[in-house]
């Protein structure tokens, strides 16, 4: 198993929104680091921190899994989608993206403030390059954030 963080901003797709879909494609990514994640290494059961970004304040607000592979984003080719992209096409995809579903919010939601504030996190992608969506996290991270979130996973 690996972790991840996603990020999204509220206004777009929120934690809110992802306990009323169920499971939701997480769609829109347009950063070719970020669709390499998605596209070969992000997996079924991996375990995601869910962020809320450009929120009041920024943070780690709960943990969703990745319930199904990277493949192709559609919403690339969809010109009435939010994020079209004309040059992505079905026969040469040039965006991915994965499944995911809810598995329970933090207790207490840890900002990005908090974050950068413990020295252990220090070397977190998040903490490093703070604009990257979809990026990894070790076991140690994850396990450290959700402890501090309050929960158990």
């Amino acid at each position: 198993m690996q972790y991840w963080l996603f990020k999204t901003e509220p206004g777009s797709y929120s934690w809110d929104d992802l306990l009323e879909d169920g499971v939701a494609e997480w769609d829109g990514v347009r950063n070719y680091t970020a669709r390499n994640y998605l596209r070969a290494q992000v997996k079924v059961g991996d375990l995601v921190l869910f962020y809320h970004s450009n929120a009041n304040p920024s943070g780690v607000i709960a943990v969703a899994r990745v319930v199904r592979d990277g493949y192709p984003d559609n919403t690339a080719w969809e010109l009435d989608s939010d994020h079209p992209d004309p040059r992505s096409t079905p026969d040469k995809p040039l965006w991915y993206m994965v499944d995911i579903e809810p598995v329970r919010a933090l207790t207490e939601p840890l900002s990005l403030q908090a974050i950068k504030a413990i020295p252990d996190l220090a070397d977190m992608v998040l903490v490093k390059n703070a604009r990257l969506s979809v990026q990894p996290v070790t076991r140690t991270e994850f396990e450290m954030i959700v402890a501090l979130g309050g929960i158990d996973i």
